[in-house]
């Protein structure tokens, strides 16, 4: 054909140019394994913020521990507590045991209930010291109230205190519970990706929906073992 020249690639350079070409392609896999512990951790920190706006929406009157769980004083002098939304919102549906009876007492820091899901639990320990009036008997009959409604309906006993006064400087209220809360999200994030380095990335990813937004219910899909963890740095006393 008129005005048009063939080049047989074979006669110049053009062989080089393939092999540099096929060594690059072959770096691409290579490359995309490097970055991967970068993407996921972008990604966590993209789930985080996701995860934000839902669990930072908190009743401002409540006073809350800092092992997750909350109380509040009612005008009869009794304190309601129970557990607060950020462990529910990574949790997920659980069963409750609530391990005290209505003339007990109970002390601050005492193990007060568990919650069980499959065969992993994790302990609750009470806010505040006092005697145990009355257990919420809603609970009994449908425990979806704490998932649904955990400063509400969802407490768990109600406690006449015995050393309110002196236990008050421990709880954080109002805009320092807001802020508090926001620092266990980011400690939260840091905490899966330190732990869940241990295993593999498909094991990160059950935990990472389309987007990097963080899987409802992401503790619910981890192993015993990082429950324990999650028990010991986030809800011990």
């Amino acid at each position: 054909m008129e005005g048009f020249t063939y080049y047989n690639i074979f006669d110049t350079k053009g062989i080089e140019y393939l092999v540099i070409i096929a060594f690059l392609l072959m770096l691409i896999p290579f490359w995309l394994t490097l970055n991967k512990p970068a993407k996921v951790k972008e990604q966590f920190s993209k789930a985080v913020d996701a995860l934000s706006a839902a669990i930072l929406n908190i009743p401002q009157g409540i006073f809350h521990s800092k092992n997750h769980t909350w109380a509040f004083l009612e005008k009869s002098g009794t304190a309601l507590v129970g557990v607060d939304d950020f462990l529910l919102n990574i949790t997920g549906e659980l069963r409750i045991r609530l391990l005290k009876k209505p003339g007990e007492r109970v002390r601050k820091g005492e193990l007060m209930a568990e919650l069980d899901q499959n065969d992993k639990s994790l302990k609750v320990f009470s806010p505040i010291s006092g005697t145990i009036v009355t257990i919420n008997p809603g609970l009994e009959a449908n425990t979806a109230l704490l998932n649904n409604d955990p400063y509400g309906q969802g407490w768990l006993y109600n406690v006449k205190p015995s050393l309110w006064i002196e236990e008050i400087p421990s709880f954080l209220m109002a805009e320092d519970a807001t802020n508090w809360l926001s620092k266990e999200l980011i400690r939260y994030k840091d905490f899966l990706a330190t732990r869940l380095s241990r295993y593999s990335p498909e094991t990160a990813m059950i935990v990472l929906q389309d987007g990097g937004e963080l899987a409802e219910n992401s503790l619910s899909e981890l192993p015993d073992d990082l429950w324990l963890d999650f028990q010991q740095e986030f809800l011990n006393p």
